[in-house]
C-alpha cells in the first residue's frame, strides 16, 4: 500500500515501525473484542528518550512499568527467577542485548547508550532534576549528557500519548514531570542563562 508513496525513499525506522504499530493495532483488537486490559511495555528507560512506537508497542490500557529503568528491569527479572526457584523468565531473555527486533541483528546500542549509563544520566536528569553542567560535572561524558536531555526534552510528545503506569520511583513520567513540548522547548546547554 506504501510502495508508490515510498518508491524513491531508502528504508528506514517508518518501515521498523510499521511492524510495532500492525502488532499493536492486533493486540488492541484482541483487547477490545474480548475485553481485556492491553499492557504497553515500555520501561522508564525507553519511555525517558522515546524509544517506543506511538500506536505500536505504545498501544494499551496501563503501563506497569513505565516507572522501572531498564537496568532496574533486569534486576527485577532475575529477583523473579530467584525466588520462584526456577525460570520463570528464560535465562536467554536476560543474556541477550536488548533489542527492539524490528530488523535483523538490531540492538538497542545502536540507538542508544548502554542501558547502565543511560540508567544513571537519567536519574541525575528526570529524578534529581540535575542540570546538564551539574550531569557533566560527575563526570560523564558532555556529548552523550546533551544528547540523552535532547532525547528526554524532544520525547516529551509521547509520553503524554502513553498509557497510565504504576509510580515506583521518586519522580515518575506523567503527572510526576511534565515538560513543554511546543515552541521548540530545550534544556538548557551547560554555561546557558537558564542552566
Amino acid at each position: 500500500m506504501l510502495a508508490p508513496l515510498f518508491h524513491a525513499t531508502k528504508p528506514d525506522i517508518t518501515e521498523e515501525n510499521i511492524q510495532a504499530r500492525i502488532r499493536g493495532a492486533t493486540l488492541m483488537a484482541y483487547s477490545n473484542k474480548f475485553g481485556h486490559l492491553l499492557l504497553t511495555t515500555g520501561n522508564k528507560s525507553e519511555l525517558a528518550v522515546g524509544y517506543c512506537t506511538l500506536y505500536g508497542d505504545m498501544c494499551g490500557g496501563l503501563n506497569l512499568i513505565s516507572d522501572v529503568p531498564k537496568t532496574m528491569v533486569y534486576q527485577l527479572a532475575s529477583f523473579i527467577n530467584r525466588e520462584a526457584g526456577r525460570e520463570l523468565i528464560p535465562r536467554s531473555t536476560l543474556v541477550k542485548p536488548p533489542s527492539a527486533e524490528l530488523r535483523p541483528n538490531q540492538t538497542d546500542q545502536d540507538s542508544l547508550p548502554p542501558y547502565d549509563l543511560l540508567d544513571a544520566i537519567l536519574q541525575r536528569y528526570v529524578e534529581e532534576e540535575k542540570s546538564a553542567a551539574s550531569i557533566i560535572a560527575d563526570g560523564f561524558d558532555p556529548e552523550t549528557v546533551m544528547r540523552v536531555i535532547r532525547m528526554v526534552d524532544r520525547s516529551e510528545y509521547k509520553r503524554r500519548q502513553a498509557a497510565p503506569g504504576l509510580k515506583v520511583t521518586s519522580r515518575a513520567f506523567g503527572y510526576g514531570r511534565r515538560m513543554p513540548i511546543a515552541q521548540n522547548y530545550r534544556q538548557a546547554t551547560p554555561g546557558s542563562p537558564r542552566d
